[in-house]
């Protein structure tokens, strides 16, 4: 009963600062026009991720990109919710102190989140396969890190090992081509399969109308088959 108790507590804290975010910024921004409101991902966004955490009853996440902290904060509240008995939260950013001046973990820490989280300061190249050697194990991850498709691509290719088996991978900028075309191969060749109504009224990309297959919402939901498998040398589907 008390851990139930504190885990409600948690949430409200953390709601309290998603709130103070969203209505007055971070404490400190980058020295570039409307940074924050240009890097952080949007609150309806970071609610509906939460709200797919919920319903998946995460208890570990990892986490590439924090700068802002919007999206790590709604992660943070989507497993105080679920309440599991050892919640865990993987952020890796390499740039968040150089940067960011450690604003997102900040405000993490502000939220109380730094007890569940680990901020990982080294490139997912990098970071990922460390995780990945010492057993973790993840129900699901966001992907918000390079934009460039090679480095989308590894962060995919370790991030399959390292989320369970029918776990999620959620893609932010899914519509930008570097990002769909890594995610691509994935659906087309390792049968990762698109959520497509994981983010009802999510923010709607600039290139939705008119862009063939690309995805009309700013964030994407992909699906790990269960059980896992590797095709063979010989099969391969264009991406």
């Amino acid at each position: 009963m008390a851990m139930a108790a504190e885990g409600r507590g948690g949430v409200a804290r953390v709601r309290e600062v998603r709130r103070r975010l969203a209505e007055e910024g971070p404490p400190r921004t980058r020295d570039r026009e409307a940074d924050f409101e240009t890097v952080t991902v949007p609150g309806r966004d970071c609610d509906l991720l939460r709200d797919l955490l919920i319903l998946e009853g995460a208890r570990t996440v990892a986490e590439v990109g924090l700068a802002y902290a919007g999206s790590a904060l709604a992660i943070g509240e989507a497993l105080l919710t679920v309440d599991p008995p050892r919640p865990r939260h993987f952020v890796i950013d390499p740039f968040q102190k150089r940067d960011w001046c450690d604003a997102g973990w900040d405000l993490m820490r502000s939220a109380g989140l730094d007890t569940i989280a680990s901020l990982i300061l080294a490139p997912s190249s990098i970071a990922l396969p460390r995780l990945l050697a010492a057993g973790v194990t993840a129900d699901a991850a966001f992907v918000d890190g390079s934009h460039r498709f090679h480095e989308v691509f590894v962060d995919l290719y370790f991030l399959r090992k390292i989320v369970r088996p029918g776990g999620l991978i959620v893609l932010d900028d899914a519509w930008a081509p570097s990002v769909l075309t890594a995610a691509r191969y994935y659906e087309r060749n390792l049968g990762w399969t698109v959520l497509p109504d994981a983010f009802p009224g999510g923010t709607a990309t600039a290139l939705a109308a008119g862009s063939g297959d690309r995805p009309a919402r700013r964030c994407q939901a992909m699906r790990l088959p269960d059980p896992s498998f590797e095709p063979p040398f010989e099969e391969f589907t264009a991406f």
